[in-house]
């Protein structure tokens, strides 16, 4: 899966917390207009159905639902994608500046993606925080 879904699912659902939630969910809905929009006021509706779901899951301390919510929006972006591939670069856009923007350092950090490669004798070493290597 492409890490931008990846982040999309978590940054929707995280933002759903947020003060700035409306204008979160305004940017999603009109990245589905522009593919699908037949269906936009259904994910609409269903973005305020699955932000009820998430706030109460938040409360409960229901981290597992959370990240199961999180991975629906990862899989119904995925399929957006699918069906129309040049919004990639749209969601790419989406993402870094409406939603993310809308997190705290907190829901921010929750996703990392790494690469890393080595060849020969080489080593990678990666690490989300502190790191401490103590070899020569």
């Amino acid at each position: 899966m492409d890490p931008v879904l990846k982040t999309a699912g978590t940054a929707i659902v995280g933002a759903m917390a947020t003060d700035m939630w409306q204008q979160a969910r305004t940017s999603v809905v009109r990245l589905w207009r522009r593919a699908d929009s037949a269906h936009a006021d259904a994910v609409a509706n269903e973005l305020e159905e699955v932000r009820a779901r998430m706030l109460a899951a938040r409360s409960d301390g229901d981290d597992d639902t959370e990240q199961a919510l999180a991975g629906l929006w990862r899989l119904r972006l995925q399929d957006l994608v699918r069906q129309d591939p040049s919004l990639a670069d749209e969601l790419r856009r989406v993402v870094d500046e409406e939603l993310l923007p809308t997190l705290g350092p907190a829901e921010r950090a929750r996703t990392v993606l790494m690469y890393g490669t080595a060849s020969g004798h080489g080593r990678v070493y990666q690490s989300a925080r502190d790191q401490h290597i103590n070899q020569r």
